[in-house]
This record gives C-alpha cells, structure tokens and sequence, in this order.
C-alpha cells in the first residue's frame, strides 16, 4: 500500500461572523452622562449610568416615581436633576446621552442633537434611533458579562443571563477584584513574560477550584513563589496531548477546553471537528497534522518534530486527537519524543469513539450476564494490512463486546479469520460513521454480513465497528422500525 505524504498545513482561524452589534464597554467613571426624560424606563438606564462611575445630569420637567427613589439615594455630586426640557447646549462634555423620547419625531431631535457633538446616543425602546444599546447583565464585576439580541428577543436574553447567573459564581467578583489589583505587583514581581502568564494561569485554576473563598496577599504570595520555583521551566514550553472525543464538542472535558483556551499552538488531526476548534483561543496557531487512512498523511516523524521545535521555542503546544490520544492515537511516540527533547507533556484523556458510538446506541458496552470482557482492537496494521498477531480466539469469544477501529479496508478479511476461529456468524454488529456528529450514519446487521452491507450503504467518514451480543436490543430495534415502514408502504 502506498501511503501519499503530506505536509502540515496552518489553517487560518475563520474570520469572525457578522456581529448585530459590537460588545465595548464604556469607562465612566467620573465622566459625564446626559439622561433626558423622568420615566421609570430612564430611572433604570440612570441607576445603571451610576452603578458605572458616571456623573449624571437628568432633564426632564417632572419625575416618574421610579427616577425619584433613584436620584434621592445617588449622592447628590453624581447625579443633578434640571427641571426643564433638553436643550442642544446641554451635551457639550457628554460621554453618552441616553433619552426617554414620546415619538419618533422626538428621538430623531434628540439623536440629531446628540450626534452632531459627537456623543454616541440611546433612545429608550427605539432602536433605529440609537448608537449603542443596553444589554442583559451578569454583574460580577469587576468581571461583567453584556448579553444582546439587537433587541429582537428581550426576553430571551433575560433567559440566557439567567442561566450564566446561575453558572457563573458570585464569588469571582472577589477573584476578579484581587487580579486587579494584584496585576502591577505581580508586574514588579521579577517574573518574566512567560512567568507571568504562568502566574495567570495558576491564578485562573485557583480562582476556578475556589469561587467561595476570598483571595488573599498569602494567595500572591503562593502563587508567585510557585512560579519562581520553576525557574527556566517556567520560560521553557510544553506539551499538552488532549482528546478532543469522537466529534460532538459537548463531550469534550473541562480540562481540555482550559488546554484549548491556553494554546498558543494547536496541532489536530483530521477526524477533529471545526466546532472542537472553536474552543480554542482566536490567536492560537492551528496546523493540521492528520493522517487520513489509506490517503494522504503526515509522517508520524514530521508531527514529534514539529511539535517539539514549536515547544522549545517556549510555546504551549496542544497536540490535539480525535477521540482518546491514549487509544490507537500513536500518543507514545509523541510522548516519547518529548521526554527525548527535554520538554514537559501532560495528558487530557477523552471520549473514545467506542464510547461515543455506544451512547448514540444507547447500549451497555459490558451488560451485565452477557459480557464479561470489552476489547479494542485496531483493524490495520502499520503497513494498512490486517494484522497478523490478532488473538483470533479472543476475537471469536461470543462474550466479548469487541469494537474494531479503522476497520473499512480489511473488515471483509477480519470477519473471515473470526468467523474461521469461531466467531458466529449471525453475532449482532453495527458499523457507525461520525459517531455523534450530525452526519452520523449506522449499518446494522449480523457480523457476517456487514462489510457488504457497508458497500451497499456507501458509508464514509470515520467508522468504527462494534461487535457483541450487547448490540441485540439496537438491532432488534432497527428490525422492528424496518418492518413497520414495510407494513407502512404496503397500506
């Protein structure tokens, strides 16, 4: 078999997708704010002009009783009401002006006005007439989350802000405020540039383990000091080898979005799907280094070389698998040759593809009297062939559940030598392409029949095929809807 050579590839993170509107947050504090109009929507748009430093100036000639309560507690040097109507003089030195306007004719004078200082511009409820817009927030501040639909959907804004309230713990705040005024410290430190991103990092893992606690000058000093015990190691880069599971990018662990968030680096493979690299950091490099069974490949040697070249010029690499890198991922001579090269490799296990079909079938992988030993066997060896040293015995045990990776090429050849070592023929088997992806497709039948079923079906993409007596529910299942779309035809 001839095997076609290729060369890693960068590919260019996508451009970004049209935004309705861009999220910026404006510095206010004591800078001016116009707000014109007394109503309770206004009331609202002036408490959050306060809660952000501003200094604010009301006109309006009479106050709803909502504008009352909230201009009678803002301490009286931040907040002035004028009993009168705006006027054009008025938004001279005016970093926003936000207004309450009757109509459209009202909101055109005022945007007007307020734009022809310069001064960007919201009108309550009337989107055509406005710069910028208030969205839904999460107020952990100084960390602050702004949620907008361009005004299409409130309500279901308000229903995602809920939902990061509820996942977003009150006590980052604290963590959020110490970063800020830790960071000129830990600036002045002595850490270098690499150090101090490593004292980020570190911070990030401890804020995250520890929304509950408040930070304190021994957290800083803890953590500094760690940094400063890695000496270089903490300038030198490093390896991650992380599974990015068998495609859909909710089953990718905790551990491997912080390694995709921290990547400076990102080598993946072709079976790694575009919503798994969108985890990773926009300013990451993203070099495809896949190898395609029986199509064009990198050499394994080209991938350990790059990969280590990238880690010793002080780089966080993540070398980036489909599925498990510790399952038929050819980990250990990457592993290998980092330990060779001196460089440090941590480990983020994933879903296997195995494990990933099973769900899908909504199977139990070892069902208890049915199983007793799950096996994972490869379908081709170094040289695309099937491999000569398979347990053909083992493989024929009728109380296995064996599942063959990268299985098309050889299956017709597996099944003979099985089916030869005793292996019933009619054992159930399934063959599932792009296990949990939306292109997820699935043959079902007996063991014996399934490489020409394949055919039939003309399934591509990433198979995996699974075989044991635990698939008889999903095949009976499959049977079953068969029939009835059969009966169903006939009427």
């Amino acid at each position: 078999m001839t095997i076609v050579p290729r060369q890693p590839v960068e590919q260019r993170s996508e451009r970004m997708g049209a935004l309705a509107r861009l999220p910026v947050f404006f510095a206010l504090s004591g800078r001016r704010a116009l707000v014109a109009g007394g109503t309770a929507g206004a009331a609202w748009k002036v408490e959050l002009l306060l809660a952000a430093g501003a200094h604010v100036a009301v006109y309006a000639a009479e106050l709803s009783e909502e504008m009352q309560a909230v201009i009678g507690v803002a301490s009286p040097d931040t907040v002035a009401w004028h009993a009168r109507a705006w006027q054009a003089g008025d938004f001279a030195g005016t970093t926003l002006a936000v207004g309450a306007c009757n109509n459209d004719d009202d909101a055109a004078r005022f945007a007007a006005a307020a734009r022809a200082t310069g001064t960007p511009v919201n009108v309550i409820d009337k989107p055509d007439y406005c710069d910028f817009s208030f969205g839904s927030i999460v107020n952990r501040s100084p960390l602050v989350v702004g949620i907008s639909t361009d005004g299409a959907a409130p309500v279901f804004a308000q229903a995602v802000r809920a939902k990061i309230e509820a996942a977003l713990p009150h006590g980052f705040a604290a963590w959020a405020a110490a970063a800020r005024a830790w960071r000129a410290r830990v600036k002045e430190s002595g850490l270098s540039f690499a150090g101090r991103r490593k004292f980020w990092q570190l911070f990030a893992g401890l804020a995250i383990g520890n929304p509950g606690r408040t930070p304190t000058d021994d957290d800083l000093t803890s953590l500094i000091h760690n940094v400063g015990r890695l000496g270089p190691a903490a300038d030198a880069g490093s390896v991650t080898l992380v599974g990015a599971g068998p495609g859909d990018p909710e089953l990718l662990t905790l551990r491997a979005v912080r390694a995709l968030q921290t990547a400076d680096v990102i080598l993946f493979d072709d079976l790694v799907s575009g919503e798994v690299l969108d985890f990773a950091r926009r300013e990451a490099r993203k070099i495809l280094v896949g190898k395609q069974g029986h199509g064009p490949s990198c050499k394994q040697s080209d991938v350990n070389d790059i990969m280590v070249s990238l880690a010793r010029q002080g780089r966080h690499v993540v070398r980036l698998k489909g599925g498990d890198p510790l399952i038929f991922g050819r980990a250990g001579e990457e592993i290998a040759a980092c330990h060779q090269a001196g460089i440090s490799v941590d480990i983020v296990p994933g879903v296997s593809a195995v494990q990933g079909a099973a769900s899908r079938l909504g199977v139990s992988l070892t069902g208890r009297g049915q199983v007793r030993r799950l096996q994972l066997v490869t379908g081709h060896a170094a040289n695309g062939e099937l491999p000569d040293d398979i347990d053909w015995r083992s493989i024929a045990d009728g109380a296995a559940t064996t599942a063959i990776y990268m299985p098309v090429k050889t299956l017709a050849a597996f099944v003979s030598r099985a089916i030869a070592a005793g292996l019933d023929a009619g054992m159930p088997a399934v063959a599932i392409a792009n296990a949990t992806r939306p292109s997820e497709r699935r043959v079902m039948s007996a063991i014996g029949a399934l490489h020409d079923d394949i055919v039939k079906a003309q399934l591509t993409g990433p198979v995996l095929v699974i075989v044991g007596r635990v698939l008889e529910p999903a095949v009976a299942s499959q049977v079953d809807v068969g029939e009835a779309l059969v009966r169903a035809a006939l009427r």
